[in-house]
């Protein structure tokens, strides 16, 4: 088992994707402290994934709003009570935000999509990061998704949000090489969960009829599973992923179950990375002499 003997904290873990990374953490000898903002249904969950535990195996869990400095240092230290020392953070709370043109959508609710989106991103990453430099060791897996690599017209603070943590991450990997603390985000894939539901119920007119109509099409096609995005998760939490840092990898297209055999490669590299386009790297002579 790739976990086994580590102990992990994941936000957003009562539902969808983050239920799933519970899961495939406890079946790789994980233990897990939960957390997430509905106290009763981050409740049901601690209590259906505890009944998978094995004999050294711990679920614990603690309501969290993952943008409240206070909530989030509370939570970790509940998580390093509970479990001991942490190897693994996964940061999967997130939310689309308010939905239609830039200019006229709520305010309040955009900065609520960045502070939970990015913020609660950054926060955990804070509490936990000097744990992890004591250590000498850590491992930190933030989401992203297609909003960090491509233009949403109409849900723009979600885009705007994910592009920023992929940047963080790239950030925070530089600053904490020299501890071996490694640093990555991932793209999930398009997947079936409250976050496409929000996407219906805003409708065609808020989100445009593009989304939409490539919405109702992955709700067809079932979008991809969520155990796949998990299975990422663990492997950047495991051992075998040591010395992959600061890159943005994709669940769905990417070939993560043998990057290690490339580590030398990729550290020498601007793959998977976030980087500005030139003209000469898509054969335009523009400004040469």
């Amino acid at each position: 088992m790739k976990l086994q003997r580590r102990h992990a904290l994941i936000t957003g873990a009562s539902q969808g994707l983050g239920k799933a990374i519970a899961r495939q953490f406890l079946l790789e000898g994980a233990s897990v402290a939960l957390c997430a903002r509905d106290a009763r249904a981050l409740s049901a969950t601690a209590a259906e994934l505890g009944a998978l535990a094995k004999p050294g195996q711990k679920v614990v869990a603690r309501p969290c709003d993952v943008s409240s400095p206070k909530e989030v240092g509370e939570l970790v230290e509940f998580a390093l009570r509970e479990l001991g020392p942490l190897q693994a953070l996964v940061n999967n709370a997130g939310i689309y935000g308010p939905m239609g043109p830039t200019e006229s959508v709520d305010w309040d609710e955009w900065v609520r999509a960045v502070e939970i989106n990015l913020y609660g991103t950054l926060l955990p990453c804070r509490a936990l990061v000097p744990h992890f430099k004591r250590a000498g060791y850590g491992k930190i897996v933030n989401l992203s998704g297609g909003g960090a690599t491509a233009p949403l017209p109409n849900i723009s603070a979600y885009a705007a949000s994910k592009a920023a943590v992929v940047r963080l991450v790239e950030t925070l990997a530089e600053e904490l090489k020299p501890f071996r603390v490694d640093v990555n985000a991932i793209a999930p894939g398009a997947l079936n969960t409250r976050l496409l539901d929000q996407v219906f119920a805003s409708g065609k007119e808020a989100v445009g009829a593009g989304f939409y109509a490539r919405a109702l099409k992955q709700k067809e096609s079932g979008g991809v599973p969520l155990e796949l995005g998990a299975k990422l998760c663990v492997y950047l939490a495991s051992a075998e992923s040591d010395g992959i840092t600061g890159r943005l990898i994709s669940a769905q297209w990417d070939p993560w179950p043998t990057l290690h055999a490339h580590r030398d490669e990729i550290a020498a590299s601007d793959i998977y990375t976030l980087r500005r386009i030139l003209p000469k790297d898509r054969g335009k002579p523009w400004g040469e002499s």
